[in-house]
């Protein structure tokens, strides 16, 4: 009898390793179909789990509701799986270079029980030939077993977007891999028990991970290019989103705009691949360009804004700045990888007081990781505002609700530009 088969009857069970943004979602829609085991060494996460609380803040109650899962922070309970999905970080270092410890220790406690016979998939988003290159070998050694001949091995990108709800795991096409045409079948037949959109059978491994790297390296690319355009029309004087409308009214104009590129996915994945391209003898130069654009936005904007308040203000001591919005992105409450960080760094390097508030943020986890403290309440007299974020609770603001906030002199600097409408034009900025 197949894996596949037997997952279905739940004579076997899946076992989901690393259980954050990309792994629960995957663990708790598994768990509808089939027995399922979701590890995470945080045994303060697996306890918030067992309450029915997603510890990222993704998920509702009810998404744990009818779910056949077991939650557990011990690596024995693992023992029991057959087919295991791995779905950890991948960062970078601080010098932009792959940090492959969370993916390689996630490869070593699988090995350590793995059996003859069993499915491990990789999701964690990684450069060309890491899954084999790097991951196997670590089984292999902790396991005692050879590979391929006693286990399979698989690589299914994640295609999961923090705070979205329309581009959900069984709606999005999953692109799946395996190392033959048997595990190939296998894999896919059980991604298919979960994604209503199907399944791309991909022709190998390392086209299924090439497929996941370049995705975010496209799209940083093209916000890169948009960056760069905005720096040069703020040159011009000309407003960056009225050009983006003007040009949008073109069939094949992509819809891309200006803003800080943040987060573990499109500001980490392009690093991977010119990590990668590197050990070939090749320098990715567009890709390179556009990681180092999109790098220096965080100091871009604080520059704009510094010498618009020098310039209304005729120096720039005790001014005060408020951030609103920490995250990486809107509505939801990570910050690892944030560049509004960039930002508020670069103000304080100014000499600036800089208070920053985000009502989807940890102010433990932000003091923790970045060493400034959100404020508790909104002041009254700013001499700038960044809306860095375009959390729901601020893209509603108007131009009486700033007034308030800011002296007579203050103006907004709108990063994503959606305010554009509702503030009076001399007392507004965006890229």
């Amino acid at each position: 009898m197949s894996i596949y088969q037997k997952l279905v009857n739940k004579e076997e069970s899946i076992a989901v390793v690393g259980l954050g943004y990309v792994g629960l979602p995957i663990a708790l829609a598994f768990a509808r179909k089939v027995k399922v085991i979701g590890f995470d060494i945080s045994e303060e996460r697996v306890e918030l789990m067992k309450r029915n609380i997603d510890p990222s803040d993704e998920l509702e109650v009810e998404a744990f509701e009818g779910a056949d899962i077991t939650f557990t922070a011990n690596l024995e309970d693992m023992k029991s799986a057959k087919f295991y999905v791995v779905a950890v970080p991948t960062p970078i270092d601080e010098h932009n270079l792959p940090d492959l410890k969370p993916l390689l220790s996630a490869s070593k406690s699988v090995g350590k029980v793995l059996k003859k016979g069993d499915y491990v998939v990789f999701e964690s988003t990684v450069y060309p030939g890491c899954t084999e290159e790097d991951c196997i070998p670590v089984m292999e050694k902790v396991s005692g077993l050879k590979y391929p001949e006693d286990f399979s091995v698989g690589y299914s990108p994640e295609r999961i977007n923090p705070g979205d709800t329309q581009h959900t795991l069984e709606n999005v096409v999953k692109v799946v891999s395996g190392d033959s045409e048997e595990s190939l079948e296998e894999i896919a037949k059980t991604y298919e028990l979960v994604v209503g959109a199907g399944v791309h059978r991909a022709e190998s491994i390392k086209v299924a991970e090439a497929a996941k790297i370049i995705e975010n390296t496209q799209r940083d690319v093209n916000i890169a290019l948009i960056n760069e355009l905005s720096i040069i029309f703020n040159k011009m004087n000309i407003n960056t989103y009225d050009v983006l409308r003007a040009a949008g009214t073109k069939w094949n104009f992509l819809p891309f705009s200006p803003g800080l590129v943040g987060g573990h996915c499109i500001g980490v994945d392009p690093y991977y691949l010119t990590y990668k391209a590197k050990e070939y003898g090749y320098h990715a130069q567009i890709i390179n360009s556009g990681r180092s654009v999109n790098d220096g936005m965080g100091a871009h904007i604080a520059s704009r804004v510094m010498k618009e308040i020098v310039a209304r203000r005729h120096k720039s001591d005790g001014a005060k700045v408020l951030i609103m919005g920490t995250t990486f992105k809107e509505n939801v409450s990570d910050i690892r990888n944030s560049k509004v960080v960039d930002v508020i760094k670069e103000l304080q390097a100014f000499g600036l007081n800089v208070e920053a508030v985000d009502p989807h943020a940890s102010a433990k986890e932000v003091k923790k990781h970045y060493g400034y403290s959100l404020s508790d309440e909104v002041g009254n007299d700013y001499d700038a505002v960044i809306v860095a974020v375009n959390h729901d609770e601020y893209i509603n603001l108007d131009g009486a609700y700033f007034d308030k906030i800011m002296k007579s002199s203050g103006f907004v600097f709108d990063v994503k530009g959606k305010l554009k409408e509702k503030i009076e034009s001399t007392k507004y900025l965006s890229l």
